[in-house]
């Protein structure tokens, strides 16, 4: 018996190179002018006391979630936490909220004027827990809530609503989603939320995600004595593998495809009668992910013309499409003001190179209503999301640290949407200069 060892360890020369580039454009970036809060100083500085009076509340939150992770659509226990949470400070939430076990939502204010939702994230990564960093997510998020409750509920609170929203399952899945066919977002005008990282970055690419499975379906027979009454599919399965190495040549540089053949046959001697596929498929905007859709049947149809086989195309099987992030600008503005004075200065669009990319179902809910999804930095630049370092730095000082300043930016950035209506107007204005709401569930038909 012979063993093979693996192989060297990958160059992170490209990774170096992008570290090196990125700290050039910084240094060559000047950081956009951004108006100071439109907020009186005193209530700014009371929400800012509000958001530190927390932090002992978030640091559990952070440590208890990261303790006890928990999958997609299985995060009761992550779901009671932040709901005692709430429930500590006199806010009732629902549990089970938009028909969903795992998600709640809280609201403080009244109807009389605009909405804007908070979106709390607390899935974990099977195997590696929180290497996504849902935990500070959620810890942020039910902050944000909270320290606008003296705020929301005194003489002079602003009209309209804060919704703080527990969106479940977006690691593999699209919560969101989910949430929004179940009418989450309809009396929503606008949603924020932020997402932990190695740097502080205001706007960075997210792509657009399909999963799609694929299904090979030929004849058996006897591999040796008659092969050639056989059909293969895991022929089929072996020419789409190599049809995708072959098409990445043609993509846009940032569309990404990955695929595995889950099912390839169940003994040498046998012509492979079923094989599978599953694949995602990204891309930077909706149009192109569209496309990358299309060619990729084109390229199924082709592999199973070649071999003689069927092929069964199943897209988004288990798991709705998530669409890129559509950045609200005027609302980004607002949050990088509010970082600022908590000494962190997010970077602009386009310092962070954009094959560093990811997938988000919060992209579904930017082509809905305006939104900004930024990143908050809890670890050191070099250390990458979904790794078992990202996953402890997502439990340590700088993640309750980040979950306390996103607490206070998230909560000044609804704040100063529901207060400032020449803001509002600027945030609904850009939105609809980008194209408006899209019909998410459609789209892709």
């Amino acid at each position: 018996m012979t063993a093979t060892t693996p192989g060297d360890r990958p160059s992170t020369a490209y990774l170096d190179h992008l570290a090196s580039e990125t700290e050039a454009r910084r240094g060559a970036t000047v950081a956009p002018d951004v108006a100071p809060s439109s907020l009186p100083e005193a209530v700014a500085a009371a929400v800012e006391r509000a958001a530190e009076a927390l932090e002992p509340e978030l640091r559990e939150i952070v440590e208890r979630l990261h303790a006890d992770p928990e999958p997609a659509f299985e995060e009761h226990r992550s779901a009671a936490t932040l709901v005692e949470v709430l429930a500590r400070h006199g806010v009732t939430a629902e549990l089970g909220a938009h028909g969903v076990e795992t998600a709640f939502r809280a609201e403080l204010g009244d109807g009389a004027g605009p909405t804007v939702a908070i979106c709390a994230e607390y899935d974990a990564l099977p195997g590696i827990g929180h290497a996504c960093g849902h935990n500070v997510i959620a810890a942020a998020g039910v902050g944000a809530f909270l320290a606008l409750q003296g705020v929301m509920t005194g003489d002079g609170a602003p009209a309209g609503r804060v919704v703080l929203l527990g969106t479940p399952a977006e690691e593999g899945h699209t919560g969101k989603e989910v949430l929004a066919r179940a009418g989450a977002f309809d009396d929503v005008d606008a949603a924020i939320m932020v997402h932990p990282y190695g740097q502080d970055v205001a706007d960075q690419v997210w792509l657009g995600r399909r999963l799609l499975t694929w299904t090979f379906t030929g004849r058996p027979a006897h591999a040796s004595a008659q092969p050639f009454m056989g059909r293969n599919a895991l022929d089929a399965a072996n020419l789409a593998y190599q049809a995708i190495g072959l098409l990445r040549q043609q993509m846009p540089p940032v569309d990404r495809v990955h695929a595995t053949i889950v099912e390839g046959g169940t003994r040498p001697s046998i012509i492979t009668e079923r094989a599978v596929m599953r694949l995602y498929a990204r891309s930077k905007y909706p149009d192109t992910l569209r496309d990358l859709s299309a060619r990729l049947d084109d390229v199924a149809r082709g592999a199973a013309l070649m071999t003689g086989t069927e092929v069964e195309i199943a897209w988004d099987d288990g798991a709705l499409p998530s669409l890129p992030v559509r950045t609200n600008a005027a609302l980004t503005a607002r949050w990088v003001a509010a970082q600022r004075r908590r000494g962190r200065d997010p970077l602009p669009a386009g310092v962070v190179s954009e094959t560093l990319a990811a997938s988000t179902d919060f992209g579904n809910v930017s082509f809905r209503v305006p939104g900004m999804h930024p990143l908050i930095q809890v670890s050191g630049p070099e250390v990458a999301l979904h790794s078992a370092e990202f996953a402890d730095a997502a439990a340590g000082p700088d993640a309750v640290r980040a979950a306390v300043d996103g607490a206070f930016g998230l909560a000044t950035t609804a704040l100063e949407y529901l207060a400032d209506d020449a803001l509002r107007t600027a945030v609904h204005d850009e939105f609809v200069a980008h194209g408006g709401p899209l019909d998410v569930p459609r789209y892709f038909e």
